[in-house]
């Protein structure tokens, strides 16, 4: 899991509400625009998904290996 984190979040470490894979992702999943995405709309977001979000990073880790 946190091997995905680290790859999607390269270049946005210290502030991940500004990338723009992230945002976008959140655009398709929650149907917020991107550009209302900030620091308090991706906490939000993390903390009210977060069972989903785990359940996604486990898939993505067992996609990356294969």
């Amino acid at each position: 899991m946190i091997g995905y984190m680290w790859r999607v979040s390269r270049g946005y470490r210290l502030t991940p509400w500004r990338s723009p894979y992230l945002r976008w992702r959140m655009e398709t999943y929650w149907g917020l625009h991107a550009e209302e995405i900030g620091f308090r709309e991706f906490w939000g977001f993390v903390w009210k998904q977060r069972r989903e979000l785990v359940r996604f990073l486990r898939w993505a880790e067992r996609m990356a290996v294969k």
